[in-house]
């Protein structure tokens, strides 16, 4: 055999070896798998069949948390949308990460994630990840430090600006750097339906980077207010199941804004159409990674930003969006931060499991990368729950207190450790009122037992001033942590 035969033959040798053992290496489950995580949009604690929800349909989601894991303890990063979404993209608690309230900024946007920060996406791209965000941001507008191109995404399509998003037929969406016009939208015209376009990328982004690991956001503004959709097949199954009063808002026309709301003629039809809808698009996302064989290496989380809003006609006690706890977005009660999490993802996670492992937002950074083989974040205020969500041997870590702010109507905070939670309401006032609640004994926090309790008023008030660093961008205290 000549020399150049035997190279020859050699090569094809050691290629024959490469691709065998790259085969038994993914055959063995040792593949990184996709990660797919579905925010909803201010959906309450019992919006979801799975959590209690009798009158609205969520057959598609309920399905998830069957065969999946379901969490019966698990919180949002806070109470309201931009300071959660900061909480869940960097890994840190609301007295920590950058972004803490819903600060406007003019023409549009929010005030953007700080260049230092790190998020999710980042580390995940950096591993080798596509990246793909469809929905509404809220962190960074176009061109600043914190638009979604900066802060991991390789593709962002949806809403960059969450008071844009208060309309459903906007004047325009975000396509990464470009702004793409919607025909027929606008403050005098229902056109386009947002959602539904932003739902047409989200599966094109899977159908397109099928071959290789990607991490797919889809912070959905379903069922955020205003009341809006078309009166098609989810909105005809209520249209007449619910005796109702029209609410009457900012409608459409010459005096119109982009903030307000618009009148709607069956407010609860409407909202229970918009999370059927919103459930619809959960059973289209996973019927598409179904068709392109992806499913059984995809983990698939569902959740919601924070809890049930009253805006725009909403009903919350009508539906029971709670689920029987008290407050609603706004609120540092159980309510307002408590969120529905489902995780699935079949061979890996065991079907059917209730959890109920004490966690939140911030744990969703060490836990995805821990699964995606990245690197480690910079700094985390959160936990990996994956011996939870895969049964592992090794033992789950739990966390010594959990904490929450909020910068409106005064300012709140509060603290959770074990079964005891202490809130703090009009904290900007320097006389603060005190709440302390025994969840195990009162879930719904209807008795404060703060007097009957200084010692452990006392405890968990340490928690609070050791987890809150002021912020020169979000103050909430007068006295400031120069830790």
């Amino acid at each position: 055999m000549k020399a150049s035969q035997l190279i020859v033959l050699k090569r094809a040798v050691l290629a024959a070896l490469l691709f065998a053992t790259t085969s038994i290496f993914a055959q063995s489950g040792n593949k990184r798998p996709n990660i797919v995580f579905i925010m909803a949009d201010d959906l309450g604690y019992g919006d979801l069949g799975a959590y209690g929800q009798t009158k609205i349909e969520t057959k598609h989601i309920d399905s998830l948390a069957r065969a999946g894991m379901k969490f019966d303890n698990f919180y949002a990063g806070t109470s309201v949308c931009a300071p959660s979404r900061s909480s869940l993209m960097t890994g840190q608690h609301t007295g920590h990460t950058h972004v803490r309230g819903n600060k406007e900024i003019e023409p549009e946007g929010q005030e953007p994630l700080a260049d230092s920060v790190q998020t999710i996406a980042m580390l995940l791209q950096k591993a080798g990840y596509t990246t793909g965000a469809f929905g509404k941001w809220g962190l960074g507008m176009v061109h600043t430090t914190g638009a979604p191109d900066q802060k991991g995404f390789d593709e962002f399509y949806g809403y960059n600006c969450q008071r844009q998003s208060h309309r459903y037929y906007p004047t325009h969406l975000w396509h990464n750097k470009e702004k793409i016009e919607l025909d027929g939208n606008g403050l005098m015209a229902r056109g386009q339906y947002a959602p539904a376009l932003i739902q047409e990328k989200t599966l094109a982004f899977i159908d397109a980077h099928k071959d290789k690991p990607f991490f797919l956001f889809v912070p959905t503004v379903l069922p955020h207010a205003e009341l809006a959709g078309p009166e098609d097949e989810y909105y005809k199954q209520y249209a007449h199941k619910f005796d109702e009063k029209p609410y009457r808002g900012n409608d459409y026309g010459p005096r119109a804004t982009v903030p307000g709301y618009a009148s709607v003629e069956k407010p609860h039809a409407m909202y229970a159409s918009m999370v059927s809808r919103m459930d619809a698009y959960v059973g289209q996302i996973v019927e598409r990674l179904r068709q392109n064989n992806l499913l059984d290496n995809t983990i698939i989380i569902f959740t919601s930003d924070n809890g049930a809003h009253k805006e725009g006609g909403a009903d919350p006690g009508f539906f029971n969006s709670s689920g029987g706890l008290r407050g609603t977005k706004r609120d540092l009660y159980e309510g307002g931060i408590k969120t529905p999490f489902i995780a699935y993802w079949p061979g890996k996670i065991t079907g059917g499991k209730t959890s109920s492992y004490l966690g939140a937002f911030w744990d969703i950074m060490p836990t995805m990368v821990e699964l995606a083989k990245a690197d480690k974040p910079r700094y985390t205020d959160g936990i990996s729950f994956v011996p939870t969500l895969l049964g592992k041997n090794k033992k789950q870590k739990q966390h010594d207190y959990l904490y929450w702010e909020f910068h409106e109507d005064g300012g709140r905070q509060a603290v959770r450790r074990g079964d005891w939670k202490l809130i703090l309401q009009k904290v900007r006032s320097g006389s603060p009122t005190t709440e302390l609640y025994n969840l195990k004994r009162d879930p719904k926090e209807q008795h404060n037992i703060a007097e009957a309790n200084p010692g452990k008023v006392k405890e968990l008030g340490r928690l609070i001033e050791q987890a809150h660093v002021e912020s020169p961008i979000f103050p909430l205290t007068s006295k400031v942590d120069k830790r």
